[in-house]
């Protein structure tokens, strides 16, 4: 239940369009509700205007769809399903049909379109499946997504063809592997906020994304954000949370 939701159930038992009693219940389900395999916190999109998402590894498809059912049967907003396999996919799209699917994500009941466009751009075509995640969670929130993938600092033109797009852009998430040089390259050229993604892809010392990371928090171009390693979902909550509306 989000803000909207809430006072619109206030309002009808106002106007007596609902009993007390049933509003009453439905109430009780709002701070989380106990499935026994997860504990659904359907009071997150109310405190932080974003309800929860359903991360997929370690849960069986079984649990999967059952998060997913109570997310749906009683929250508000979009329903997001991220890191899935493909028996936990195939188990939430046979009871829960509609899902868009992008890459490994699913989204159910997307927000409107806000008008923001973001630009998500991957150093290389191995950072695909953490841009993709980033993308799927951008679009099930409003936010305008375009994808500029294989874009890496071996080959810099290929980031300079797209000038406009990134001066354009209200915000800007950057994915790189390797070294992690390209958020400096592209924070260096654009004045909108730029969120940094170091992915676990590179040989040897790039240490599963750790260089990559240590590389992008110390970067010198000033007021790069920087998210975990391969954390494609939490660059585009930091995104939806800075162009959210006040």
């Amino acid at each position: 239940m989000d803000r909207a939701a809430l006072d619109a159930l206030l309002a009808d038992v106002a106007a007596g369009r609902v009993e007390p009693t049933d509003a009453a219940v439905r109430l009780a389900r709002l701070p989380y509700a106990d499935l026994g395999v997860a504990r659904v916190d359907h009071h997150r999109a109310l405190r932080q205007g974003m309800p929860e998402a359903v991360y997929g590894p370690g849960k069986s498809p079984a649990a999967c769809a059952a998060v997913v059912a109570e997310l749906l049967d009683h929250g508000a907003g979009p329903v997001v399903l991220t890191r899935t396999d493909d028996a936990q996919r195939a188990a939430v799209l046979d009871l829960h049909p509609g899902a868009l699917v992008t890459g490994r994500t699913l989204v159910w009941r997307p927000a409107a379109p806000r008008g923001d466009v973001v630009v998500v751009i991957t150093a290389g075509t191995a950072d695909l499946p953490v841009a993709e995640e980033a993308v799927a969670v951008l679009s099930a929130y409003g936010v305008g997504a375009k994808l500029l993938a294989d874009c890496g600092v071996a080959g810099v033109h290929r980031l300079l063809d797209h000038l406009d797009d990134l001066t354009g852009a209200d915000a800007l998430v950057v994915v790189a592997g390797m070294e992690g040089a390209l958020p400096s390259v592209v924070a260096g050229l654009v004045a909108a906020p730029v969120v940094a993604v170091p992915t676990s892809v590179g040989y040897g010392s790039a240490l599963e994304g750790v260089t990559a990371l240590l590389a992008m928090t110390s970067s010198c171009a000033p007021g790069v954000t920087v998210v975990g390693i391969d954390n494609g979902y939490g660059a585009a909550c930091a995104v939806a949370r800075a162009l959210r509306p006040r």
